[in-house]
């Protein structure tokens, strides 16, 4: 259950760790695909008279943004990163992608700017998710959507492992390596969210919860696909959640 460490030296810190570009910063087209759906639904189609703005919080390599612009024609799509690898590489998929951060000196956005954030596969990431709901909500307009997409730590097969003594799918343990669980990459997971966690988490950071959907997860072996696009049905087995919520 042991896999080798992420290649290159030991990462110094977090920030070190993100910069390596051998770390995955995608995380799958369909989960990207499924969001994309619920946003356009959210927004109510295509832009017409009235273009909204959507900003993709850590965008990574783009490829999320670029995934869900032709299903938001009309409206603009706007990438935020701090790694300025990521965005060299976003920036061959994206018109806009901009340098910025969710602690610190904030987003490089005036408050109330934004119709809609697109922050997929970052909470877990997070030492402080608290602060980064507060900036996203500022940011946001009354009303906004927030479209926040993580893996499930009560995922199917996740149960399973753990009746077994077996380290979680999406957990880790380490950022030099896997220990103890399935898989081959090291991605930097600090946190870890079932449905029930997420939407306590959300609503308390100030959002009304409008719906939760699963995705299927791009690891999964290709045996095991068509069970996990079933899980979809129900979030509470899914790999991934896909939580829309709006700023109250």
């Amino acid at each position: 259950m042991t896999a080798p460490a992420t290649t290159g030296p030991p990462p110094r810190d977090l920030r070190d760790f993100y910069e390596n570009p051998a770390v995955p910063v995608a995380s799958g087209t369909p989960r990207s695909l499924r969001q994309a759906r619920m946003l356009a639904r959210a927004l109510g189609g295509p832009a017409g008279a009235s273009p909204r703005t959507v900003i993709d919080i850590g965008c990574g390599d783009g490829t999320a943004a670029a995934t869900a612009a032709p299903l938001l024609p009309g409206h603009r799509v706007i990438g935020v990163d701090w790694s300025q690898d990521a965005l060299r590489r976003a920036r061959t998929r994206i018109p806009y992608a901009v340098r910025g951060e969710l602690t610190g000196g904030g987003l490089p956005f005036a408050s109330g700017s934004a119709d809609a954030v697109l922050f997929s596969e970052v909470v877990e990431h997070l030492v402080d998710p608290d602060a980064a709901l507060d900036e996203i909500r500022r940011i946001l307009r009354p009303g906004g959507h927030l479209m926040l997409s993580t893996p499930n730590l009560a995922a199917w097969y996740n149960r399973g492992l753990l009746l077994a003594g077996v380290q979680p799918v999406f957990s880790e343990v380490s950022l030099r390596g896997i220990h103890g669980r399935p898989g081959k990459e090291v991605v930097g997971h600090l946190r870890l969210y079932t449905a029930r966690a997420l939407k306590e988490f959300v609503a308390a950071s100030g959002f009304t919860v409008e719906r939760l959907e699963g995705a299927p997860f791009h690891g999964v072996p290709r045996p095991l696909r068509p069970l996990d696009r079933l899980a979809c049905a129900r979030p509470q087995l899914a790999s991934i959640l896909l939580l829309h919520a709006r700023r109250t």
